[in-house]
C-alpha cells in the first residue's frame, strides 16, 4: 500500500502593492517622502504616516463611490498627494489611472472616457484644466483638488461634477479601511500610452506584475536601491510607473524625494542638497537644466553618486558633461510603457561608459531579436533586429481589445531595432515606426501631418524627427504647397496650436517644390530625413 508523504505547502502570500508601504512604515520608521516647492517651504512625512492618511483616503474614495476594479484617474505632478492616491487605490482594490497634463486635453478627454473615471484627482495648478475637460467627459461625478506645497488652490467650476480639496475629503469622508483580500492579479494601475500610434491604447498594470517589477529594478545591477540611499524622483510618476520608483524607494526604506511641478536646475539643485540626495532618475533633459544651472552659478551636489537616465537616448556628450561635472556614474536604460517600464539597464560598475549601451534585461525580462516577418534570427549577437521581450511584467493585452498584444509564444513587438553584444548589452539602433520622442515624450507625425494635410493651400505634407542637443528629437514639418497658392508660417502653426500639445509644434517648417516619393508612391521620409533631419 503506498504511503505518500504531504509534500507540504508554503504560505498563501498574496503579492499586493500595499505591502510596500507597510513595510516601510513597520520597518523604516525613519524614513520619509519629502515634496519640493521650488524656492519655498516643502512637507515631509513618514512612511507611517503616509501610510494611515493612504488608509484615510482608501476610506473616502468608497464612500464617495469607487469600488474595487474601478478607475481612479489621476493627473498630476510629482508629490506627496499623488502618492498618497497611489496607495489610497490599490490597497482596496481600485486601479490608479495616471494621466499626463501635458497631453492635448483630446486625448485626456478619451482616455478619461475610455476609461469610465468617476472620480479624478488632479494638482491645484491644473483647476483650469480640469474645467475644460469636465463637460467632454459625462462620466466624470467628483474631481479632488489636491493640495501640494507652493501652490495656490483655487476651485475650478466643473459644472455637475462635485470638486472636493482633498483635505476636506479626507475629513469629512476619509474613515480608515483595511488593505488587501484580494487576488494579486487583480488590476493596479493603468496607464495609456499616449495615442502614438493612433488611438491611445491603455495598458494595465496587475498587483503581481508591479510587485515582481518591483524586485526586479531593485536587484544590484538595476536600480540598486537600499535604505542608505535618498532617492529623487525626477521622471514623473504619469511617466510609466513613475520608473517603478514609489514602489522600490519604500520597499526597501530608502527616503523618497518628489519635486512637485519645479524641475528647473535651481530648484533640482537646492533640493539635492538639502535632502543629502545620493540616487537620481529622470529624461536627459531634466539633467541638462541642472548641469547648466550649475555652470553658471557655480557649486555643486556632492551627495549625489548615480543618476538613472531614460525616456529617451542620451548624448554621448551629455553623458561624459554629466559624469564630469557633477562626478557621478550615470546609468542609461531602456523601456516602454508596456514593460512596466524596466527592459535593460546598464549597471553602475560596468567598466565601458556608452551612452549607446542599455544594459541587459533583468531576471524576469527575456528579449529577442526577429526578422522584419517576425522570425527569430539565427543569430542574437551582432545582427540587428526587431526587438520582442516578455515576462511577468510585460503586456500580454491592451485596455479594452480583446486580441493579444503577443505573438504565440507571449513575445511582445516592442516596435524598435536592436543590436546585442558578445557580453549581452542591448544597443537600441532605431524605431520601426516614425514617431519622435522628444524629451522623454512621444510626438505622433500622422496626427500634425493629418491636420497640416487638411489645409487647402497644402498639397502634400511630412512631419520628420531632427536630432536636437537637449530634447533629443524635435519634429519638422515639411510641407508641398499647392502651385500658385502660398500659406505663411504662422497659419500653418496657428492650424495646430488649437489641436496639439504646444509641445507638439514643428521647430521648423520646410518647402519643397515635389514632395519625393518612394516606389509605392509613399511619401519618402529617408530621403527628407537625409535632405532636412
Amino acid at each position: 500500500m503506498s504511503t505518500a508523504l504531504n509534500p507540504g505547502a508554503m504560505q498563501p502570500f498574496a503579492l499586493t502593492l500595499n505591502r510596500f508601504i507597510d513595510h516601510a512604515a513597520k520597518w523604516h520608521a525613519g524614513a520619509e517622502v519629502i515634496t519640493g516647492a521650488g524656492a519655498g517651504a516643502g512637507t515631509r512625512i513618514t512612511y507611517a504616516a503616509l501610510r494611515e492618511r493612504s488608509r484615510r483616503l482608501s476610506g473616502a474614495l468608497q464612500a464617495i463611490g469607487l469600488a474595487r476594479g474601478d478607475n481612479l484617474g489621476v493627473l498630476a505632478w510629482n508629490s506627496q498627494a499623488h502618492m498618497e492616491c497611489w496607495y489610497g487605490a490599490v490597497g482596496v482594490g481600485i486601479v490608479c489611472h495616471t494621466l499626463n497634463p501635458r497631453l492635448a486635453t483630446a486625448h485626456l478627454a478619451a482616455m478619461i472616457s475610455q476609461a469610465a473615471n468617476r472620480v479624478l484627482a488632479i494638482s491645484p495648478d491644473l483647476a483650469p484644466l480640469a474645467e475644460t475637460l469636465a463637460p467632454l467627459c459625462p462620466s466624470l461625478q467628483h474631481i479632488v483638488m489636491l493640495e501640494e506645497p507652493g501652490a495656490e488652490m483655487a476651485l475650478p467650476d466643473c459644472g455637475n461634477a462635485q470638486v472636493w480639496r482633498y483635505e476636506d475629503l479626507l475629513a469629512e469622508r476619509g474613515a480608515p479601511v483595511e488593505w488587501g483580500g484580494f487576488d494579486e492579479y487583480a488590476p493596479a494601475g493603468l496607464c495609456f500610452t499616449s495615442g502614438t500610434t493612433g488611438a491611445p491604447k491603455g495598458v494595465t498594470y496587475t498587483h503581481r506584475s508591479n510587485y515582481l517589477h518591483t524586485l526586479h529594478q531593485t536587484q544590484t545591477d538595476t536600480g540598486g536601491l537600499s535604505g542608505r540611499d535618498t532617492v529623487l524622483a525626477a521622471v514623473p510618476m504619469f511617466h510609466a510607473n513613475g520608473w517603478g520608483l514609489p514602489f522600490s524607494a519604500p520597499a526597501v526604506g530608502a527616503n523618497l524625494v518628489f519635486p512637485g511641478r519645479y524641475q528647473d536646475g535651481a530648484s533640482l539643485t537646492r533640493l539635492i542638497r538639502d535632502e543629502q540626495v545620493t540616487v537620481a532618475a529622470g529624461v536627459p533633459t531634466v539633467w541638462l537644466g541642472l548641469c547648466d544651472h550649475l555652470d553658471r552659478v557655480g557649486g555643486d551636489v556632492p551627495s549625489l553618486r548615480r543618476i538613472m537616465v531614460g525616456g529617451s537616448p542620451i548624448p554621448q556628450a551629455l553623458m561624459d558633461r554629466l559624469e564630469r561635472r557633477l562626478d557621478v556614474t550615470v546609468q542609461t536604460s531602456w523601456g516602454m510603457t508596456e514593460l512596466s517600464p524596466l527592459g535593460t539597464t546598464t549597471p553602475a560598475t560596468a567598466p565601458v561608459r556608452s551612452a549607446a549601451k542599455s544594459g541587459r534585461p533583468p531576471i524576469g525580462v527575456d528579449l529577442l531579436l526577429t526578422d522584419v516577418e517576425g522570425a527569430p534570427l539565427p543569430e542574437q549577437r551582432g545582427h540587428e533586429g526587431r526587438l520582442h521581450v516578455r515576462g511577468a511584467s510585460v503586456v500580454e493585452r491592451y485596455f479594452g481589445h480583446d486580441e493579444p498584444a503577443v505573438d504565440a509564444d507571449g513575445w511582445f513587438d516592442t516596435g524598435d531595432l536592436a543590436i546585442v553584444d558578445e557580453t549581452g548589452n542591448v544597443s537600441i539602433t532605431g524605431r520601426a515606426k516614425d514617431l519622435i520622442k522628444s524629451g522623454g515624450e512621444w510626438i505622433n507625425p500622422q496626427e500634425i501631418e493629418a491636420i497640416v494635410g487638411a489645409l487647402p493651400e497644402v498639397a502634400q505634407v511630412a512631419v520628420i524627427g531632427r536630432a536636437h542637443e537637449k530634447w533629443g528629437e524635435r519634429p519638422i514639418l515639411v510641407i508641398e504647397p499647392r502651385k500658385g497658392v502660398e500659406i505663411g508660417d504662422e497659419a500653418l502653426r496657428d492650424a495646430l496650436r488649437a489641436r496639439v500639445a504646444s509641445w507638439w509644434l514643428p521647430d521648423a517648417i520646410v518647402r519643397v517644390a515635389t514632395m519625393p516619393l518612394a516606389a509605392t508612391g509613399k511619401i519618402d521620409k529617408m530621403r527628407l530625413r537625409d535632405d532636412h533631419g
